[in-house]
């Protein structure tokens, strides 16, 4: 089942995410776990130029409905709560700016994309209500079920407490999704097939992969760009590679799991490597 027939199955409208950037932040970056962020992460990179730069939630989502009325007029939509860590704030903050999206005509459900280590009881009893309200999925950066790359990018969670917080968010009810990077630094195609019957064995209804990007900006460029040798340096899969990749990687996850994505898609202007051209409804049909 397609991601798309697997919506058609949940909602009884056509939907379209809108990405937004309710303005939370990260342990990562903000001093409690770290201060650079992740190796990869450059937020530019997958943020559409509406969202942030001061904007409220609703303004976000407005300017996000315009851009895709011109296409599908009778669409609905999912206010996708993508940059940075969306469970990482008092329950009553969380709260508003959810209920913000979700009062947002035509919005018919919410994404809220976080961490593994940004997950109070609170923030779980907060998502279990809204579950019952409203359609919802939680999508967890589990990134690598390897504990020593999570250590090296740094992740600055384990693989633990990846496992702990989909256990805890799916026995409450709520549909759970395992973001993924296949190709991390010091993981080769071997030790991704060695992982994806661990991510298999989570209770996941979704999973969305992601082959990992060089992007402007960020430390593993540096890395990428350097002379020397590092233990950061990443070698980018070739799109035959990631193609074979990821048709084994899928076969060996189970047959209920839906896949929403098998790429990233980067601008241009941001990426460095690597550059295959492909869009992720191109890349799903070869595969």
């Amino acid at each position: 089942m397609t991601y798309s027939e697997w919506l058609a199955t949940q909602l009884p409208c056509r939907v379209q995410k809108i990405s937004i950037d309710a303005g939370f932040t990260c342990p990562n970056r903000d001093g409690t776990k770290g201060t650079g962020g992740c190796v990869y992460c450059n937020n530019r990179s997958f943020s559409p130029a509406y969202t942030g730069h001061g904007k409220s939630i609703r303004e976000q989502l407005e300017e996000g409905k315009r851009f895709f009325a011109r296409k599908y007029p009778e669409m609905k939509y999912l206010a996708y709560f993508q940059s940075y860590s969306n469970t990482y704030a008092p329950t009553d903050t969380l709260r508003r700016r959810y209920e913000e999206a979700l009062s947002v005509d035509g919005v018919a459900g919410l994404v809220v994309a976080t961490r593994p280590d940004c997950l109070s009881q609170e923030t779980l009893d907060l998502l279990a209500d809204l579950a019952r309200q409203t359609f919802l999925i939680v999508e967890y950066g589990v990134e690598t079920a390897n504990d020593a790359t999570l250590r090296l990018i740094p992740r600055c969670h384990t693989f633990d407490d990846s496992r702990r917080a989909i256990e805890q968010t799916a026995a409450r009810g709520i549909t759970t999704s395992a973001h993924i990077i296949l190709g991390l630094p010091g993981e080769d195609a071997d030790e991704c097939l060695r992982q994806a019957p661990l991510i298999s064995a989570l209770p996941i209804r979704l999973v969305k992969l992601h082959q990992l990007q060089v992007v402007r900006g960020t430390a593993l460029a540096r890395a990428y760009l350097s002379k020397e040798d590092s233990p950061l340096k990443p070698r980018p899969f070739s799109l035959d590679e990631y193609l074979s990749l990821v048709r084994r990687y899928t076969a060996l996850l189970r047959p209920d799991i839906v896949v929403e994505r098998y790429v990233s898609e980067t601008p241009s202007s941001l990426l460095i490597a690597p550059r295959w051209g492909v869009k992720n409804h191109e890349f799903a049909a070869m595969v």
